[in-house]
């Protein structure tokens, strides 16, 4: 049986998009036969042991330009040949091994198979191109420790691809669809078109731009609200604008849970996510995809990995503000756009869930694992 350590350089239990991603794999990889456990930096504060999860080393908040991440900054070396040693993994799998520090430490000295899939657009991780140039020396002395290379989409390659020619296969991120199929009466008949918004609550995520598109919007319909979820270092500023230019029936909630997020999917008419850059994919437009809640994205390439086919009617540039509003009105309204929408979407978010997603992985190690003790 091969066994696999899934290696995450953040905290685990802080959330986040790769978290997610590695939590559900380590789980459906066990369900299924496959042994595996998740290396990752214990979190501040954090004394208790977990099933199927080694800690090495603790994680330490990181502040970047508009972002915060908690990620190890490093491991103690006997710690980790003591790991390495007496797990005996076949595979060791790196998400995000570009980030400091912990990964590197732990590839330069694994005899495993070492694979590595990036997940990151450049603007997410490095932020601007002075940490870019700083960054590239220390990824390109980890990219002869590495394998395979696979990437969550094209856009996530972009990054790696300039330093190297070998090949990247894509694998995407997942979800659990059936986690967001309606299960319940769909509550979309209110007196108000909802408009639901959740994520960082930061410069890059373009909320200014939804804030004054919906503005424009409510120039001319009354029937609408706008909810916007999560937290950030820009809420204030937000808070400010609708209170200077008086924009009506703008709610913040707030972090949620992820059932109260299943709740105002349920409960929406569009879901918008008007991001600028620094998006490598885009997990919570399939989480919307699953729901039956019509999308408007921004225009980045990551958005537009996933908003493919008919989903492209979704796409729109969040700084034009007038075509912004006309696209949410157009949506909003239009039963045979949200139609032609939803047929594209039932279909196409089925290649994401999270047991096919797995599966891919699976696969890969096989082959990896079949072509090293063939050779």
């Amino acid at each position: 049986m091969i066994k696999v350590g899934i290696v995450c350089p953040y905290d685990i239990f802080a959330g986040g998009g790769v978290q997610e991603q590695v939590l559900a794999l380590n789980k459906i990889y066990n369900e299924s036969g496959l042994k595996s456990v998740i290396i990752t930096p214990r979190p501040v504060g954090c004394k208790e042991d977990y099933d199927n999860i080694v800690f090495l080393g603790r994680s330490r908040p990181i502040k970047s330009m508009h972002t915060q991440s908690q990620f190890s900054v490093s491991v103690d070396t006997d710690k980790i040949d003591q790991v390495l040693a007496s797990e005996d993994f076949d595979i060791l799998h790196f998400h995000e091994p570009w980030a400091p520090l912990m990964s590197r430490q732990v590839m330069s000295r694994s005899k495993s198979i070492n694979i590595a899939t990036s997940h990151a657009a450049i603007p997410d991780l490095f932020m601007a191109k002075t940490i870019e140039r700083v960054f590239k020396p220390y990824t390109k002395s980890i990219l002869k420790y590495i394998d395979v290379l696979t990437a969550v989409s094209p856009t996530a390659t972009q990054y790696i691809a300039q330093m190297t020619h070998r090949k990247i296969l894509i694998i995407p991120n997942g979800i659990d669809v059936a986690n967001f199929r309606q299960t319940q009466p769909d509550k979309r008949h209110s007196s108000k078109k909802r408009i639901f918004y959740i994520g960082r609550l930061e410069k890059r995520k373009g909320l200014q731009y939804l804030l004054r598109a919906y503005s424009s919007l409510r120039t001319y319909r009354d029937d609408v609200e706008l909810i916007i979820a999560g937290t950030g270092v820009d809420i204030d500023k937000l808070h400010d604008q609708v209170k200077e230019y008086k924009i009506p029936d703008v709610s913040f909630v707030g972090k949620i849970t992820d059932d109260e997020k299943i709740e105002y999917f349920n409960s929406s008419h569009i879901f918008c996510s008007p991001a600028l850059y620094g998006e490598s994919f885009g997990i919570v437009l399939l989480e919307a995809m699953a729901s039956g809640l019509v999308v408007v994205a921004g225009d980045n390439s990551g958005y537009a990995d996933v908003l493919s086919g008919d989903g492209r009617m979704s796409i729109v540039n969040p700084k034009e503000t007038d075509e912004f509003a006309r696209r949410l009105d157009l949506l909003i309204d239009s039963e045979n756009l949200q139609k032609v929408w939803n047929n594209w979407a039932v279909n196409e978010v089925e290649k994401y869930d999270f047991s096919v997603v797995a599966k891919s992985y699976m696969n890969l190690y096989k082959m990896a694992y079949e072509k090293k003790h063939n050779n």
